[in-house]
């Protein structure tokens, strides 16, 4: 068998491999859309709506004295911050409502944590 050399690189490839080039004949077609977040989320008022609500959530946790008070705080503190990441996201940064809400999510999972496990141990709700 003989051998071959070559390929590609040294014939043109096969009809309809490559894209038509603009010709006089062809008008170049219009160029493709692109789609793009008009408002895109950054990292620091990610940051920033993250340690603010922290901040908040901390500051409410802090005025309850026992659990009772402790997790009816941290779910008024919840509320409050999802309003407030309600109303950043429609006429706001969008970032820093992301960032509230992430805060706020975590600090009322961690106050949950806390009433279940004194639940499941005491055997008695604690919020009642």
């Amino acid at each position: 068998m003989p051998e071959q050399h070559g390929g590609w690189a040294e014939t043109s490839p096969p009809p309809g491999w490559l894209p038509p080039t603009a010709s006089p004949a062809l008008p170049r077609l219009p160029p493709r859309p692109v789609y793009r977040e008009p408002h895109p989320i950054r990292t620091a008022p990610l940051l920033s709506g993250l340690g603010a609500a922290s901040l908040w959530f901390a500051l409410f946790g802090s005025i309850g004295r026992e659990l009772l008070s402790y997790a009816w705080w941290t779910v008024a503190a919840a509320i409050s911050a999802w309003l407030v990441a309600g109303f950043l996201s429609l006429f706001g940064d969008r970032g820093a409502a992301v960032g509230v809400a992430l805060a706020s999510g975590l600090g009322l999972s961690i106050a949950a944590s806390i009433v279940g496990a004194r639940w499941i141990t005491t055997s008695d709700w604690p919020l009642w």
